[in-house]
């Protein structure tokens, strides 16, 4: 009797835990009839501290309810008690496997409320940067999505191409992942002697490692089985949840807005924006895979284009870029305003922009607004992780336990990017 009273008040506080969920979870879970499990924070499938509470009839998903937080830094709050140029370190942090983009973003919206020029030249290296930052992005997507469904040699062989690209971010920067190469006004130096010949190198090699990922997955029955017919997004559902980036076109939707806005030097390079038909886990995969191709073209277009591009790789306005060291030692005007920009930082208007890229996940965008002093007001960033891990929810109904994991890697979401 002791036991049966034990277990009935057990029951009872559970259920009262569960009706804090109502709405969220079906009616039987509140009787007990499906079973409650969490996914996470700590399973290796989830790409990140992401807890998912699943409801489960059986091995069905009847609901999933995706629990985000546990990453939470505080860079949006850090970045309002640093100068403009500080904030750009704290940016790296979000995205952590696409660190450039965040930067090239908030250095937009910088750039926009400032009304800061960027040389030709400048605005070239920022789009190879971009570039590189996208197939080093893709390339852990690709390793780890295949990983979790046990293609093992997919994983090795993508980490042994990121090298390459890890490798040409140390030469521009020194750091292979935080380098916040690319500051307000352009970049933070010029591109090293040795960087050019290893991209070349890199751009003959790569594309043909391409194709053995292809000849592993693409046409696999088993990569097939476990891929086509899952986790389908279809179109109105994708824009009505605000899904961008691979993830939106893989459901048919033609919206990059390296195309429909072009920044930077895109304008001026043809490339193709790839598509899919049925919004699967397949497409999914076959859309970043011909990404990473493309992103390959536009890099050869970018490396022509640098060959006749106009200014330097960096601003010479003084108000806002410190002067370089070679002017130190024969200016004090220089020394002033090196000494002024990186102990009070520059000032920027009372005002409030927003400027969006397309990230290897989707559309970024930064909110920013001035205060005419040295510091911003309010700094906030639009993710693309955030957005596609409260679709999850949708996209995971009625699917096994096993197609989860398929699904998750499949929208490729960040922590760091959801969590900031």
């Amino acid at each position: 009797m002791a036991n049966m009273a034990m277990t009935t008040a057990a029951q009872n506080e559970w259920q009262g835990d569960l009706s804090e969920l109502k709405g969220l979870v079906s009616e039987r879970a509140l009787t007990g009839e499906t079973m409650m499990l969490n996914m996470g924070p700590h399973h290796p499938s989830t790409h990140g501290v992401l807890r998912l509470l699943l409801e489960l009839d059986g091995e069905e998903i009847v609901s999933c309810i995706p629990d985000v937080g546990y990453l939470h830094t505080g860079i949006e709050k850090n970045i309002e008690a640093k100068t403009y140029e500080k904030g750009v370190t704290l940016t790296d942090r979000m995205d952590y496997l696409a660190p450039m983009s965040n930067n090239m973003v908030f250095c937009m919206a910088i750039e926009k409320l400032t009304d800061l020029d960027v040389p030709e030249r400048a605005q070239v290296i920022r789009t190879i940067c971009l570039e590189l930052t996208r197939l080093n992005s893709h390339l852990v997507w690709l390793g780890t999505h295949a990983i979790d469904m046990g293609a093992m040699s997919v994983f090795l062989y993508c980490f042994r191409e990121r090298e390459m690209i890890l490798d040409m971010f140390e030469m521009l920067s020194g750091q292979r992942m935080m380098g916040s190469y690319i500051r307000p006004g352009g970049v933070w130096r010029d591109l090293p002697q040795e960087f050019l010949p290893a991209l070349e190198t890199f751009l003959n090699y790569f594309p043909a490692k391409i194709d053995d990922y292809e000849r592993l997955l693409t046409n696999n029955p088993v990569w097939i089985d476990r891929t086509q017919g899952i986790g389908v997004i279809e179109p109105d559902v994708a824009l009505a949840y605000g899904i961008t980036g691979p993830s939106l076109r893989a459901s048919g939707v033609n919206w990059d807005i390296r195309k429909t806005s072009p920044y930077l030097t895109y304008g001026h390079y043809s490339f193709d924006v790839p598509l899919g038909e049925h919004g699967d886990v397949y497409d999914r995969y076959i859309v970043r895979v011909r990404e990473m191709r493309e992103s390959v073209s536009i890099i050869r277009q970018a490396l022509k284009h640098l060959t006749q591009a106009s200014g330097g790789f960096r601003s010479n306005n003084r108000k806002f870029v410190p002067p370089p060291r070679s002017e130190l030692g024969q200016s004090m005007e220089a020394v002033i305003h090196h000494f002024k920009l990186w102990t009070e930082g520059f000032s920027a208007p009372d005002a409030e922009v927003y400027m969006a890229i397309e990230s290897p996940r989707g559309e970024i965008g930064c909110y920013l607004h001035g205060t005419g002093g040295n510091k911003p007001r309010r700094v906030h960033f639009k993710t693309p992780s955030l957005i596609h891990i409260s679709a999850l929810s949708m996209i995971t109904k009625n699917h096994f336990i096993a197609d989860v994991v398929a699904i998750i890697g499949s929208v490729d979401i960040v922590l760091g990017d959801c969590d900031r």
